[in-house]
């Protein structure tokens, strides 16, 4: 697990390859990653919008940016977290991600950036 404090907001992320659902031989690799979101500052705030960059050993780098993380914007009282699952299909079995999420405090409408630390992505195939 990997994580990094911006601004009074702590992100982790935890990342596991799913051998499961890829297929080696036709160049797939999923993986999944847990991200949890603390509210360490003193203030409410809100997550708008993410931006991610993921580096592929495979491919050239890909930039994804949206609104939310998995179809949702939670507000976070100081104290509260947020975590979610998301995942990430590569062409071969070593990349890497990382990326910032763009977030508002509500009592002032002040934006502001959060860094999402940069994370490994490593395929198991030779477990058997």
């Amino acid at each position: 697990m990997v994580s990094a404090v911006t601004e009074g907001v702590q992100v982790s992320v935890d990342v596991t390859y799913q051998a499961e659902f890829s297929s080696p031989h036709q160049h797939h690799y999923v993986f999944t990653y847990k991200v949890t979101i603390e509210n360490k500052s003193t203030q409410t705030i809100q997550l708008l919008r993410r931006k991610w960059e993921i580096f592929d050993a495979a491919e050239s780098h890909k930039i994804i940016e949206g609104d939310g993380v998995v179809g949702q914007q939670p507000v976070l009282e100081p104290g509260e977290s947020h975590s979610y699952v998301s995942g990430c299909n590569l062409k071969s079995g070593l990349g890497k991600m990382h990326g910032v999420y763009f977030m508002e405090r509500i009592h002032n409408g002040k934006s502001f950036e959060v860094k999402v630390p940069e994370f490994q992505m490593i395929a198991n195939i030779f477990h058997n």
